[in-house]
């Protein structure tokens, strides 16, 4: 009776079994095109430290866009000297690697912001990708001990509210915001400020229905304003 069993393990084994059910989106990779970027990312942040930074991908990078974010992130964060940590094509995998690997040295901020997981989204499922973005939490929490964190929902993906993308979305900003249970963590979903009163991701909020243009930063920007105010503050109290 235990022959089949035997033989399943030992296939499984041969396969590589002990990898089959692993979380893509949990293993820390690097990308060696990115490894420069990264490096200037990490050069800046040991240079001195910062009170403010916004981790993630392409979104978070688009704050220094002159089209897109940086009109406001020079309003709202420059004279804070916050720090843009995101990285263009970034899963989060990436990102737990850069964290990993030299990003959080000798660096504690008194707040992160952390976008993530959306370019998990056409390979992983809601679990995984929610998976991969509380590892990125984790590590930040862990590695900063005196950091507190506003944890973005996953801005929307598609034109439609029937893309196929968007219950996908919906599913893992359900699981993420479940970690606003950590008195170190909010979360904040902005998504729905991000589509029109019919669920449309406008050509005039993004043209690629991913990306935000300006409206979408001043949208963003304002919505976390009164929680880094209070963050700041009683991290300075402290």
């Amino acid at each position: 009776m235990l022959k089949p069993v035997l033989f399943s393990l030992c296939a499984l084994s041969i396969l590589g079994g002990a990898n089959l059910y692993a979380n893509p989106a949990v293993e820390p990779t690097v990308r060696n095109p990115w490894l420069d970027q990264a490096n200037r990312i990490d050069e800046r942040l040991q240079r001195g430290p910062s009170d403010v930074i916004f981790i993630g991908d392409s979104i978070t990078n688009n704050w220094a866009s002159n089209s897109r974010g940086k009109p406001v992130w020079d309003r709202y964060y420059a004279r804070m000297d916050a720090v843009n940590m995101g990285i263009s094509g970034d899963k989060t995998e990436n990102i737990l690697w850069r964290l990993q690997n030299g990003s959080l040295d000798e660096t504690d901020p008194k707040v992160a912001v952390i976008l993530a997981g959306i370019n998990n989204i056409h390979r992983d499922n809601a679990e995984e990708i929610a998976e991969g973005v509380e590892a990125i939490v984790d590590e930040v929490l862990t590695s900063c001990p005196n950091c507190q964190i506003i944890l973005m929902g996953v801005f929307p993906r598609g034109y439609k509210p029937n893309a196929p993308e968007r219950s996908k979305v919906k599913a893992v900003n359900e699981i993420l915001s479940k970690m606003d249970s950590n008195p170190r963590i909010v979360f904040i979903d902005i998504g729905d400020q991000l589509l029109d009163e019919n669920g449309i991701y406008t050509k005039e909020m993004s043209p690629d229905a991913l990306h935000p243009l300006a409206k979408g930063y001043e949208i963003w920007a304002r919505a976390i304003r009164s929680t880094m105010e209070d963050m700041l503050a009683k991290t300075s109290v402290n």
